[in-house]
């Protein structure tokens, strides 16, 4: 199971790995693949968010990476502050790392719920 993470995902790293394989071990084959080819659609790659953090300020447009990632009233409140005077763009930019894996847990749980038709995964 972990092979076909790392196959899919390889700049997964290992805590995302292990979440995963978590939550596939007891899906069926078909279910598997499925879910990890939905996964693999809706994660955030990290070094994305970080860029865009960075990066859109300095184009005027901060608070992309947080519409990206789902949180519009977060994205509204930077792109009319500035990111909050560029202050939000920095904290965001230092937190990338734990801001993507969050959000890529949620969708992990979200996938896993609608694949079980129930909620998400408690680990």
């Amino acid at each position: 199971m972990r092979k076909d993470i790392m196959v899919l995902l390889p700049k997964a790293e290992s805590a995302e790995i292990e979440y995963l394989a978590g939550i596939i071990h007891d899906m069926d084959d078909a279910d598997r693949k499925s879910f990890l080819r939905i996964y693999k659609g809706r994660r955030m790659d990290p070094i994305l968010l970080l860029a865009f953090s960075i990066g859109a300020p300095f184009a005027g447009i901060s608070g992309i990476h947080r519409f990206m990632m789902g949180q519009i009233g977060m994205g509204i409140l930077y792109l009319l502050t500035g990111g909050l005077c560029m202050i939000g763009n920095i904290i965001d930019a230092i937190n990338y790392k734990s801001m993507a894996w969050e959000h890529n847990r949620k969708i992990a749980d979200e996938i896993y719920g609608s694949l079980h038709g129930g909620g998400g995964v408690v680990f």
